[in-house]
């Protein structure tokens, strides 16, 4: 929804919700700026129908009723709109109390510190300790990328992007023109999906290869975003989490634990090396490029071939 259009519903809730006596869409013209902005009476009259349709929709009770000079005015009595008391068990409240920890690393951490004083005020268990109801689980998404910020910004606002991007086969970025979809993180890493204006197809960045300023740009996506963005799916299957194949390698000894925590078998080789077998699929030679001269590969010869490609790649940019 635009901010625009979001503002516009928000102070007709307002108003409607305040009154204590039905108002005629000529007083709710005059106190809501963006109804005198409208123009003609028309653009005004369909504007306000539907947003009045729209607030009905989001479930605010609205009566129509006639005022004392025979107009049709409208208001939203507090009673008819009030929510019901909210009530938690010790497992639902546990767990709201962990989702306000997950942000303590980031921007939203007083968002969510406020989020959850107010649920506590409105009857969320003061006595539910998070840690102990889930077993000592302190849950923490890190977020030391400058980049997430604005992204997460863009992403909600529908606002087209710019950023320099540069791919672990890549000596130096490239500037990159995005339509961002969604936020994820993934196994510590955050990642975001969104159409690739260049390359005319969706893509999913890792925000920690995003350098300098994320820079917003005007005008309209181009594509349509869709319902579901499967960011982890794609980040997965270029992680080789949807193998169906064994790959052989040899790793140095105390490097490489996001492979070896892959890693079907482990044989200690000697001389600083073990040789692991990790599941293979698409995307796992630009994961094992990552780990530089600290993993070899054995077989399959084409995986060989492939990071031999792009190591080569790298070293000639």
């Amino acid at each position: 929804m635009a901010i625009a259009k979001a503002e516009r519903l928000m102070n007709l809730a307002l108003c409607l919700l305040g009154t204590r006596r039905p108002l005629s869409k000529r007083e709710l013209r005059e106190s809501i700026e963006a109804y005198l902005e409208a123009g003609s009476d028309d653009s005004f009259n369909r504007m306000f129908e539907r947003d009045k349709d729209d607030l009905r929709e989001l479930g605010l009770v609205i009566e129509t009723v006639e005022n004392l000079d025979g107009e049709v005015g409208y208001l939203a009595r507090r009673d008819s709109n009030r929510l019901p008391p909210i009530t938690l068990d010790a497992e639902e409240a546990a767990a709201l109390g962990l989702a306000a920890k997950v942000w303590q690393q980031a921007r939203l951490a007083g968002a969510a510190s406020g989020a959850l004083q107010k649920l506590r005020a409105a009857g969320l268990p003061e006595d539910v300790d998070p840690y102990e109801a889930h077993g000592a689980l302190e849950p923490r998404i890190p977020v030391h990328e400058a980049a997430f910020e604005p992204l997460m910004l863009a992403c909600r606002d529908r606002r087209p992007v710019v950023f320099d991007y540069r791919k672990a086969t890549a000596a130096r970025p490239e500037p990159r023109h995005v339509e961002p979809w969604a936020l994820e993180c993934w196994r510590g890493h955050w990642y975001l999906a969104g159409w690739d204006r260049d390359r005319g197809a969706e893509r999913v960045f890792r925000l920690s290869r995003i350098t300098g300023k994320v820079r917003s740009r005007s005008g309209r996506f181009t594509a349509e975003v869709p319902d579901v963005v499967t960011v982890r799916e794609t980040v997965a299957s270029w992680a080789g989490e949807t193998a169906d194949r064994s790959a052989l390698i040899r790793l140095r000894t105390g490097a490489g634990y996001p492979l070896r925590a892959k890693a079907t078998s482990v044989r200690e080789l000697g001389d600083g090396w073990d040789e692991l077998e990790i599941p293979y699929g698409h995307g796992l030679d630009a994961w094992l490029v990552e780990f530089g001269p600290d993993v070899v590969v054995l077989e399959p010869a084409e995986l060989r071939a492939d990071v031999v490609d792009r190591l080569r790649a790298v070293a000639k940019g």
